[in-house]
């Protein structure tokens, strides 16, 4: 039999249908491929017991002949998912051993749909990285390496446990949140597919707050089809969630393989950055032949705003991360710091709960929401935001479909090489990403080749809202032509 681990989830869901294997066997193997790689601090939790128990309910209902869409399949959670009964800590000291009595909208719906639990995921602190390095259970380390140099490399982030788990076969997919790139970049850095939905797309209820008018649920997964089928099982309208929109959810499996031909797919010229490596700008060009050979048309467009995109947005994210989480006070849940008096307590707390990156956010987002500076920088980046949004309308009013871009300006650095100095050098990476949080568009990245050393590179495609059906289409040309990645095991 061939390595369950190394199966897409597609094709374990047709073993499991055809009875090749049990979800029980399925499961033993992801298990055991987690406990022997610690190396790369994936997973903070493994459900062992959980997740037997989960995958033999799956056995029984097949054994039954009861269909549902992930009956059996195991998967990785992100420490950001709210899950019953199970320790959720957003991967901050803050919320010590949390455990909620409550489970995220997103996760019941995959429970729902028969997947398995396999344990929770590693990720930057609140999601406030781009390289899982702020997490407090230590950074997670990229599954690739640069070929002959056993340097340890950032996964990516803030949904780098979800990233290097998929990539290392550690799960069939995985829940990932994206605020700024966080599911896009990851998944460029580990060779793996990733796709940020429409806002309000996937509910947020039960998903830690980071900016609530950026977050957004999505999965990562080994190809654009996995990804696809997890989408359908995550998405839909939960009345809980105020911002979640009520819009059918389509069959986004069936997308992959359809016809791109005559689709007019934009090159934005505002991405062409000074200094952009070169193998990037070759990538980006033969990803663009790639879709003009499967019949799409290239035209070249103009988001005159993207300039703006990276300082708008690091002023609405802390600001409403601030107001989020000003909720972590030491008294209703999680750690809490002794003081002379109640004042004395919670700033005692705060700052033995929270990392340096998730202060530094916090003190940035009071001081442009403070008296004085609010219209000068929050509202101001608001109206910024407004203008970015509108760059990608007149495209798409213009019969635009789809835009293609790189996924990141570079591929996966080594643990502690950026961001020590000077914390803008780390903000960078979101570059080609944030635009799409700041519009609420939906954003597919997908492998695409590899860069000189041998580490993979993604391309992302941006869609119009709630067509993430197109994204789906052309991503599955970009990865029949570039073909998939895996890392060679060290671990």
């Amino acid at each position: 039999m061939t390595d369950l681990t190394s199966l897409t989830l597609a094709e374990a869901r047709e073993g499991l249908a055809k009875k090749s294997f049990t979800s029980l066997e399925l499961t033993d193997a992801h298990l055991t491929a987690i406990d022997q790689a610690q190396a790369l601090n994936a997973y903070v939790l493994t459900t062992h017991d959980r997740a037997r128990e989960m995958a033999r309910a799956a056995d029984e209902r097949i054994g039954k002949g009861e269909g549902a869409p992930l009956n059996g399949i195991p998967l990785g959670i992100k420490d950001l998912f709210a899950t019953e009964g199970i320790r959720t800590t957003a991967c901050s000291k803050i919320l010590g051993n949390f455990v909620p009595p409550y489970e995220s909208t997103v996760t019941s719906q995959l429970w729902r749909d028969g997947a398995v639990l396999l344990g929770k995921l590693n990720n930057d602190e609140f999601a406030m990285g781009s390289s899982n390095e702020t997490s407090c259970f230590g950074p997670v380390v990229n599954p690739w390496r640069r070929a002959g140099d056993a340097t340890a490399l950032v996964p990516g982030g803030s949904s780098g446990g979800s990233a290097a788990a998929v990539a290392a076969n550690l799960c069939l997919g995985a829940t990932a949140t994206d605020t700024g790139g966080s599911i896009r970049q990851p998944a460029s850095f580990a060779g793996i597919v990733g796709i940020k939905p429409t806002y309000g797309r996937c509910s947020r209820w039960g998903i830690v707050a980071f900016a609530s008018s950026l977050d957004q649920a999505g999965p990562v997964a080994k190809t654009v089809r996995d990804a696809a089928i997890l989408m359908r099982s995550m998405s839909g309208h939960d009345p809980k969630d105020t911002t979640s929109v009520n819009v059918p959810v389509p069959d986004f499996e069936a997308a992959v393989g359809k016809s791109v031909k005559g689709m007019k797919i934009g090159i934005p010229k505002e991405y062409r950055l000074d200094g952009m490596p070169g193998e990037i700008n070759k990538l980006w060009a033969q990803g663009a032949e790639w879709l003009k050979a499967a019949g799409a048309e290239l035209v070249e467009v103009s988001l005159p705003h993207t300039k703006y995109a990276l300082p708008a947005y690091y002023i609405v994210a802390p600001a409403e991360a601030s107001s989020n989480l000003a909720r972590y006070d030491g008294v209703r849940y999680g750690l809490r710091e002794q003081g002379r008096n109640i004042v004395d307590m919670y700033e005692n707390t705060r700052a033995a709960g929270f990392g340096a990156e998730v202060r530094r956010r916090v003190m940035i987002g009071t001081y442009v929401l403070s008296a004085g500076y609010y219209d000068a920088y929050y509202l101001r980046a608001q109206k910024v935001r407004t203008l970015i949004k509108k760059d990608f309308e007149d495209c798409f009013a213009k019969g635009v479909q789809a835009i293609l871009t790189p996924a990141t300006p570079s591929a996966a650095f080594g643990v502690g090489e950026k961001g020590k100095a000077d914390p803008v050098e780390m903000y960078l990476n979101d570059i080609f990403t944030v635009t799409v949080n700041m519009a609420g568009l939906p954003g597919i990245a997908v492998p695409a080749g590899t860069d000189a050393q041998g580490l993979p590179l993604g391309l992302q495609l941006i869609g119009r809202p709630f067509d993430e059906e197109t994204l789906f289409s052309l991503g599955e040309v970009i990865e029949q032509a570039a073909g998939r990645f895996s890392p060679k095991r060290w671990w």
